[in-house]
This record gives C-alpha cells, sequence and structure tokens, in this order.
C-alpha cells in the first residue's frame, strides 16, 4: 500500500451499531493445508508480528530481540537473529524490499535484513529509560515508531540518508501517566496521516505526521477500543486487536478516518492474549503473547490465523 526505497538505498449502519460477533474458524479458502495454528519457541516472550508479500511471519522476542521466521505454508520456524542481552522485540513491519523495522521497547529502533537476520541500520530513537518504543508502522519514505510512555512518535529514514524525528502529539491527545498510551500504529486509507490507537483509556487518533496534531476518531457502536495494542488496516477496514479481552475489534473508516463505526468481533477460543496482527491473503495471524501466564524459559507461545 505504500512505495517503498529500493533495498540498495538502504543496504548500499444498523448492522454495524449492532456488531456482529463472530467466532473466527480457520481459514480454508487460501490454501487447506496450510496450518492455522503454530508453535514458536519456548520462552520466547512474542509480541509482535510482521508478514510481508511472500508466505513467511516473523516474530520479535522480549527476551532478547531475536527474531523467528515461519514459513506459514507449513509452520516450521527457525531463529533468524539469535538476538542479545538487554535487546528486546515488540513491534515489527516488513518492507517489499526484505528490510524488516523493529520496535525495540528501551528507546532503540533496528532495521534487519529479513533473509539474513543481519542489523543494516540501527536509530536510537529516545532516552533507554521512561519511554517504551512499541510499534511500528510505514508510511512514504520513513519509518514511524510510537512511544507508550512519550506523548510524542519518531520516525527514521527509508534510505541511507536522513535523521531521526521527534513528533510531538498536540491537539486532542492528553498524556496519562504510569499507563501505556500509544500503542499500534498505521497509515490512513488516503496514505497521508496516521492512527494511532491509545490502550488507556481505549481511543483512536488520526495524527498528521507533518505537525504532530492528533483528532480523537469518533467511535460507533462501541465506546472504546481499551486495551488496543496492535493495528492493521484494509483499505477503510480497520482491525484493532484488544489484547487482554482476546477479541479483534473490526471497524469502518469514513473516508477522511475521523469516524470509525463497529462491522465485526473477531474471537477465538485459541486466542490467549492476543497482541499484534498481520495478513497474508483470506488470513489474519495473531501472535499469542500469554501476558496473563508467569513466564518461564518452558513457558509454550504459538501464533494462530483467523479467516477475513
Amino acid at each position: 500500500m505504500v512505495q517503498n526505497p529500493s533495498r540498495r538505498a538502504v543496504l548500499g449502519g444498523a448492522a454495524a451499531l449492532a456488531a456482529l460477533a463472530v467466532t473466527a474458524a480457520p481459514a480454508t479458502a487460501q490454501a487447506a493445508t496450510w496450518p492455522a495454528e503454530f508453535p514458536l519457541p519456548n520462552g520466547w516472550l512474542p509480541e509482535g508480528i510482521a508478514i510481508g508479500s511472500k508466505p513467511y511471519a516473523y516474530f520479535g522476542s522480549r527476551a532478547n530481540g531475536g527474531i523467528y521466521r515461519v514459513d506459514l505454508r507449513t509452520g516450521e520456524g527457525t531463529i533468524l537473529y539469535a538476538g542479545a542481552t538487554g535487546q528486546i522485540a515488540v513491534g515489527l513491519k516488513i518492507d517489499r524490499d526484505g528490510l524488516l523495522y523493529v520496535a525495540g521497547n528501551t528507546g532503540v529502533a533496528r532495521v534487519h535484513d529479513s533473509r539474513t537476520g543481519e542489523v543494516v541500520r540501527s536509530f536510537q530513537l529516545s532516552e533507554a529509560t521512561g519511554h517504551f518504543i512499541n510499534d511500528v508502522t510505514l508510511l512514504g519514505d520513513r519509518a514511524w515508531f510510537t512511544d507508550s510512555r512519550a506523548a510524542q512518535l519518531y520516525s527514521v529514514p527509508r534510505g541511507r540518508g536522513g535523521a531521526v524525528r521527534t513528533l510531538p502529539l498536540t491537539g486532542d491527545w492528553v498524556q496519562l501517566p504510569d499507563v501505556n498510551n500509544a500503542n499500534g500504529i498505521v497509515g490512513t486509507p488516503d496514505g497521508r496521516g496516521l492512527i494511532v490507537v491509545k490502550s488507556t483509556p481505549g481511543e483512536l487518533y488520526h495524527v498528521s505526521p507533518r505537525t504532530g496534531a492528533a483528532t480523537k476518531i469518533t467511535l460507533v457502536g462501541q465506546a472504546d477500543v481499551v486495551n488496543g495494542d496492535g493495528l492493521w488496516r484494509i483499505g477503510r477496514t480497520l482491525y484493532v486487536v484488544q489484547n487482554r479481552l482476546n477479541k479483534v475489534s473490526v471497524w469502518d473508516l469514513d473516508a477522511g478516518a475521523t469516524t470509525a463505526t463497529l462491522s465485526a468481533t473477531i474471537t477465538d477460543p485459541r486466542f490467549d492474549v492476543p497482541t499484534t496482527a498481520a495478513r497474508f491473503g483470506d488470513r489474519l495471524y495473531l501472535v499469542n503473547a500469554r501476558f496473563t501466564t508467569p513466564p518461564t524459559p518452558e513457558t509454550t507461545y504459538n501464533a494462530v490465523a483467523v479467516s477475513l
């Protein structure tokens, strides 16, 4: 949906109001033999998922910043990047050139080669403490990152030159203390703005990437999107993963992305605090972060697919 710079540049109405509830079943139209559920490594502590134009999903680790790649056709995976002590990987996005942009929580953003796992660029977006670099989206020639603990976004160039840009959030945005604010982020349907979910108290905002002015999006059919985490958009349809509620709320955006009307709610018994989602074909893939399960090195994790 966005135009990407080359790799060389970097490496060199009424029904909606009723909110139809949908219990998702594994997708079959795309490829009946593809697994609709597959494991991630024990103790991985996943949160983010990215899928590009090829049938591979990438999962970041909050334990050590590692990257795990899964073949969606078989469910088999491999550790692409082993990570390191002190590193974290949460939100991820991949572009058409195979560059993987990773939100690193502790003030850091990284860019990986999705074929080799190599770190090709690293950016210090903020101080390591007092910030939570949480999610990322690609818009035009920049990658945009949210900070859950500060009223600002960051963008980095998707090319060799350029510097980190810090964009303070203004307008309707009111930062709340001691909770996660900005979380998931996607581009608007017209490609000129950003949509950001504010996890607490559960709001959506239309943000100008030029000025930082944030306009609260009017929600119709549901009062809020509390625990809103990852966002995914297909045309004017916005999917909001509401993690601890174990559901995905589906919204129809108006032309200006100023109003969102609830059209469906996706639930599935396999959901175990899903955090983020990515699409491939007629499926939406979600990663189960299992925040309510005490993590150990042997804790199991997985990803599941639901039909669109």
